[in-house]
């Protein structure tokens, strides 16, 4: 196993990929522990152990986070919202024509539909962090 992976390291384009991938795991883990500023950390550690203890709901959401959410990291609401923007668009492609149309239209209409579910992703992240901080 150490063998097959110093030859991936010997080829360029593995390594560098390797390489990326190792850097955005660890941007990730440097994320869930770096705290939200302006929120009082040990406020929002008692309340969430409060939950801990009586709902069980918490705990998978916690580990959903990879551990974010107790910490109140940067990083808690992880990918959930961009998968909520993604859902609404493909919603939308049967409820509104122009959108049901760019679906059709090839690499184009999924390029403005992959804009526009960007947007989207902005509005719920900053919902969700607004009410996380303030609650």
């Amino acid at each position: 196993m150490l063998k097959g992976l110093a030859n991936a390291f010997r080829v360029p384009e593995l390594r560098k990929k390797l390489l990326l991938t190792c850097g955005i795991l660890l941007l990730y883990r440097f994320g869930a522990y770096l705290p939200v500023p302006g929120v009082p950390f040990q406020d929002m550690l008692g309340a969430y152990q409060a939950g801990l203890s009586s709902n069980g709901a918490m705990a998978v959401l916690n580990l959903f986070s990879g551990g974010a959410l107790s910490r109140m990291s940067v990083f808690s609401l992880g990918i959930m919202p961009y998968i909520t923007a993604s859902i609404i668009m493909q919603l939308m492609q049967g409820v509104i024509p122009a959108v049901g149309r760019w679906s059709r239209e090839g690499e184009t209409g999924r390029r403005k539909i992959t804009q526009i579910t960007r947007y989207l992703f902005s509005t719920p992240s900053v919902t969700c962090s607004y009410l996380a901080a303030t609650a």
